[in-house]
């Protein structure tokens, strides 16, 4: 993580008021949005086939006003919009940037989620008085938008909160929300917060007014591929979260404890997201190369970094810290799968318990090299 992200991180989650409850904030607009879709869509009587038109067109045009407004109005001051300009170009961009797009804890809701009065707003600004206008002509018609202007809103909070998750969290795999994410990150690169990806929850406004900027994925092939066999294994270590995380994430050291791990070409130190290198490897008994990319770091907490390899595989691996006492508890986390049929065979049959019994060893190996390793360094466990 860039330190100025992380700087701004801490100095925004200081201010934020301690009687600040993220799920409360959540379930309010949640369960306000719920009750007012169906308030309006309880208006609504043996609709006719022509009338569910209204359906597709409100959303479309939600999806219209949502790039208006975040094109010129999130990322270009205007007197009469300052404080979303400065909540959103200023607040938000600054909290997560590429690289460094998950939040870390609920309480980070609060920069990433509309205040909650908005939505009581919207829906009585904009949704109820076009139902009051469009129902002296057709009750129907006026239900089915009204509800529909609300659905986008609550579509709009659900899908930006699924595009700052945490890369490891289930629902990133998902085809339309990883494409969805992907796209939100390019958005947020500085060279390109002004003139691109605006849409959160479907980019047809970007393509149709030109706005739309694709990359491939590295990770693309994790979209077709079965679910990743999960190994998990914990250790406590008798020093700081802080110092533990820097030296686990220094990967020029894995092979020092790590027996599958026999060469590291790459920076040397702890590696932060964005970084990239590539290892030499012999897990469950074959000889590998690993090409990966780190994901996310967040300091004494966690450590995310994906690889693609040889015979179709590919793998995320997190590390975890939590203060405990005077020590860390740290948790190791291996996710990976292979793409082709008989490797997936071997691994159940075979595999699957060499690696997970090379990852075991390889804990209580990491608490003996780093509490040397922090003991050579003078940092104190």
């Amino acid at each position: 993580m860039r330190q100025t992200t992380e700087a701004f991180r801490s100095r925004y989650r200081a201010n934020i008021h301690p009687l600040y409850n993220p799920w409360l904030h959540g379930a309010f607009v949640l369960l306000f949005g719920i009750a007012a879709i169906a308030a309006f869509w309880r208006t609504v009587h043996q609709v006719q086939p022509l009338e569910w038109l209204a359906v597709p067109l409100t959303l479309l045009f939600f999806n219209f006003g949502v790039y208006m407004v975040h094109r010129h109005l999130g990322h270009h001051k205007k007197a009469f919009a300052r404080m979303f300009y400065a909540r959103h170009a200023g607040d938000h961009h600054s909290f997560f940037a590429p690289g460094s797009m998950a939040y870390d804890s609920a309480r980070d809701w609060r920069v990433i989620l509309f205040p909650a009065w908005l939505i009581v707003v919207h829906t009585i600004l904009i949704s109820l008085p076009l139902w009051w206008l469009i129902r002296l002509f057709d009750a129907n018609v006026a239900g089915l938008v009204g509800g529909c202007l609300v659905l986008g809103y609550l579509a709009y909070e659900v899908f930006h909160a699924c595009e700052h998750l945490p890369p490891h969290n289930p629902l990133t795999r998902l085809p339309w929300i990883r494409q969805m994410r992907h796209l939100h990150e390019l958005h947020h690169r500085r060279e390109m917060m002004q003139e691109r990806n605006f849409n959160i929850v479907f980019p047809l406004m970007d393509y149709l007014f030109g706005t739309l900027y694709w990359e491939p994925e590295d990770t693309a092939p994790y979209l077709t591929r079965p679910p990743m066999t999960r190994l998990q294994h914990p250790v406590d270590i008798a020093a700081d979260p802080v110092a533990v995380l820097a030296y686990a994430s220094t990967v020029s050291c894995w092979p020092q404890w790590h027996p599958s791990s026999l060469r590291i070409n790459g920076p040397k130190g702890s590696l932060h997201a964005g970084a990239r290198f590539d290892e030499d490897i012999r897990a469950g008994g074959r000889d590998g190369h690993l090409s990966w990319r780190v994901d996310e770091y967040l300091p004494g907490r966690r450590w995310v970094a994906r690889a693609q390899g040889d015979h179709g595989l590919s793998l995320i691996l997190t590390y975890e810290c939590e203060a405990q006492g005077d020590g860390t508890r740290f948790v190791r986390t291996l996710e990976y799968q292979f793409s082709g049929l008989w490797m997936r065979i071997a691994n159940r049959l075979l595999l699957r318990r060499r690696i997970n019994r090379e990852s075991a060893d390889s804990m209580l190996a990491l608490r003996e090299m780093a509490l040397k390793h922090l003991a050579l360094s003078g940092v104190n466990a």
